[in-house]
């Protein structure tokens, strides 16, 4: 006998609550797409996926790219020829040095002295990198940026910060310049690039503070340094080496053909990142890469296999976005639409530490309105059916899913796979620390 099965009409209760339901994922949808159309450079930068323009150039591209978020661009014309995830916000590490530098270097000339005091050392982080300062040892200016660029020395930094009226002063001055050049991803906890919560940026802000920074002849000579002979007390020294391998060639690597700089990071907590441009047949290409994955030479291979691509298909890529010009320089929005100071007080916020870019919260919050929009529809016209195997000791599979990741979370304190990358993470080294 065949037996008919009709669903049960939505009460008045029901209808009012999915009305209430469906403004909410109209909303969050419809700020989804004006926060992408809102994204510095253009409106491709903010997509998830890979962006490229061009067949051949699509094609083209390295098969194996294991990093989170990349981007390669021209230097000299600032367009941005492929990018993935170019404005998603994550741990910068050491990268976040070039706009310390941006930021510093012009305020003391490189011959200026300054002898160390311990009260320049005493507020570095513990497991920092190091270049080996030593309280009561003078040091030229020169010698200071050669520890920040060629070491990552987080002393280096410190030293400077203080001459430069203090850590907290140079941090708010930091964050001032990444407004001005319009890297609005980027929250500036501490000058090193240390792991501290909120502490942010993004491939596509990294990116903007190479290309500000190598228009200076200084910042360009240290970060393209290999080697220097650093003060060691009593008219010695020893040599320093840079810790960028594709410009040192060190750890098996091969130095790559035409690189200028420009600045390396690892951190356990942020992975490698890197930000490198090089030079073929009279055209720069900037290339950024953020936490690839576990090998130790994979965010310079990826470098290497970007910057290849790049000088393969400049020119018949077609361009995705832009690199903006500093405000102070006349640059624009990006064609955003948005206010400047609006954009700017949203940058200005510290980030989540979740590694995700408000736009991408803003399109992951309007999929999940959606589907509770779908969802409640669905769980409204099963209820019945649910009750019934409630009552005959069957657990509905939602249900099922909800107590499993609540035992999870209560049991880990994070679900699991948070938890996994950061067992990730500590395989890579100690908490915080640099490795260059």
């Amino acid at each position: 006998m065949h037996h008919s099965h009709q669903t049960p009409p939505l009460t008045r209760r029901s209808l009012l609550a999915l009305a209430a339901i469906a403004p909410l994922a109209a909303a969050t949808t419809a700020s989804a797409a004006a926060a992408e159309a809102s994204a510095v450079g253009g409106e491709r930068l903010a997509r998830d996926g890979v962006q490229v323009g061009g067949g051949a150039a699509a094609a083209g591209l390295p098969a194996r790219l294991t990093a989170r978020s990349w981007l390669v661009a021209d230097h000299d014309t600032g367009e941005v020829l492929a990018a993935y995830r170019a404005h998603r916000r994550l741990p910068p590490a050491s990268t976040l040095k070039m706009l310390f530098a941006d930021t510093v270097l012009p305020v003391f000339p490189r011959t200026a002295r300054h002898t160390v005091t311990a009260a320049d050392l005493a507020d570095i982080p513990a497991g920092s990198s190091l270049v080996g300062i030593q309280a009561g040892i003078t040091y030229t200016v020169e010698q200071l940026w050669q520890g920040v660029f060629l070491r990552s020395g987080n002393d280096a930094v410190h030293v400077l910060a203080h001459m430069n009226g203090g850590v907290a002063k140079t941090v708010a001055e930091m964050q001032a310049k990444a407004r001005d050049l319009q890297a609005l991803d980027t929250h500036v906890v501490s000058p090193d690039g240390f792991d501290h919560p909120g502490q942010l940026s993004s491939a596509y802000d990294l990116t903007l503070f190479a290309r500000y920074g190598l228009r200076k002849a200084a910042f360009r000579a240290y970060c393209g340094t290999r080697t220097a002979d650093f003060p060691a007390g009593g008219g010695r020294t020893f040599q320093i080496q840079n810790t960028d391998r594709l410009l040192s060639g060190a750890w098996g690597l091969r130095t790559y053909p035409g690189l200028i700089g420009v600045k390396n990071g690892y951190t356990s907590h942020a992975g490698n990142t890197f930000t490198g441009a090089a030079t073929r047949a009279g055209r720069t290409l900037l290339v950024t890469v953020m936490h690839p994955g576990n090998e130790p030479d994979a965010v310079y291979e990826e470098t290497a296999a970007l910057l290849d691509w790049g000088f393969a298909h400049a020119r018949s890529a077609r361009p995705v976005g832009r690199l903006v010009a500093p405000l102070s320089e006349g640059g624009g929005g990006g064609g955003d639409g948005v206010s400047l100071p609006r954009r700017a007080a949203e940058a200005g916020m510290p980030g989540t530490g979740t590694g995700k870019s408000s736009v991408l919260w803003l399109v992951e919050g309007a999929g999940g309105a959606a589907a509770l929009l779908a969802g409640g529809l669905w769980a409204l016209r099963k209820r019945a059916g649910g009750a019934g195997r409630a009552a005959t000791g069957t657990e509905p599979s939602a249900t099922r899913a909800a107590r499993s990741a609540r035992t999870e979370r209560s049991a880990t304190g994070t679900p699991r796979r948070a938890a996994g990358a950061g067992r990730r993470a500590g395989n890579r080294g100690g908490k915080g620390r640099h490795r260059g």
